[in-house]
């Protein structure tokens, strides 16, 4: 498999149109790749609060028919990150949409840990409910957003759906950069797949963001990390080694806890 995890950049001199544009450009440049992953809310910056509500969009808004023609024009699945969508109740949710190569939406996943402690996105948005897997051809993707790369249980059970690739968009902060980095890793050891982390260069709301964009194997080993500005990360890896390394090393098998309900 063949995946381009594009760190683009989200600055405030630019418009959310233009980016759009330029956003889908970039997923087009990248004919011959299998994925294509872009960050989370990327169209305004995961930490421009003040612009969600005028940023947001319907599921079916702007984003998703530049995204779902740029999949279909290039071939490719694509993972087109994260954005402020407003649901039919009214609420915003920091939404994920997946579309397959004929840029059909197969998935969306609304982010279920908000992040921000009583205030920002915490408050401004709704939060999912349900762990989300999109099946491909040969392989299985787990669906995550940023700040929940923090909570295994998640990823578990994303395991537990079948998923053997963990993809991860972020718009994360360079003050936390080194957690990034570690969190990746260690979901990726402790759910024997690979994981696909993709996040935002530049600065947005005064925040200056990691980059850092990683892929890491079911061993944990780093195959390929990006720099702090923009820039396409690609990499090839065998989907198989999962398998491979669940029953060369099968932890998973020893689990005890979260398997059955506590006897009271």
């Amino acid at each position: 498999m063949r995946a381009s995890l594009i760190q683009i950049a989200v600055n405030e001199d630019e418009t959310v149109e233009a980016r759009r544009v330029r956003a889908a450009a970039l997923v087009r440049e990248q004919a011959g790749a299998d994925l294509v992953v872009l960050p989370e809310l990327w169209t305004t910056g995961a930490f421009a609060f003040e612009e969600f509500d005028a940023a947001a969009e319907p599921l079916r808004g702007p984003t998703y028919e530049a995204m779902a023609k740029a999949a279909s024009d290039t071939g490719v699945w694509l993972h087109a990150g994260s954005v402020p969508e407003r649901g039919p109740d009214g609420r915003l949710y920091n939404t994920s949409l997946v579309f397959s190569p004929a840029g059909d939406l197969t998935a969306s996943y609304r982010k279920i840990h908000r992040f921000g402690f009583d205030k920002g996105e915490a408050v401004l948005m709704g939060a999912g409910r349900e762990p989300v897997t999109v099946r491909l051809p040969d392989t299985t993707l787990g669906v995550a957003t940023c700040y929940d790369l923090r909570f295994p249980e998640l990823f578990r059970s994303l395991v537990d759906a079948g998923a053997e690739i963990l993809v991860v968009p972020a718009g994360w902060p360079e003050r936390r950069r080194a957690h990034w980095t570690l969190l990746a890793q260690a979901r990726a050891v402790e759910n024997q797949a690979f994981v696909l982390a993709c996040g935002t260069a530049g600065t947005h709301a005064g925040v200056p963001q990691a980059g850092h964009s990683i892929v890491v194997d079911p061993w944990g080993e780093v195959l390929a990390e990006a720099g702090a500005d923009e820039e396409v990360l690609t990499v090839e890896f065998d989907p198989e080694r999962v398998a491979r390394t669940r029953e060369q090393f099968p932890a998973l098998k020893d689990r005890v806890l979260g398997l059955e309900p506590p006897r009271g």
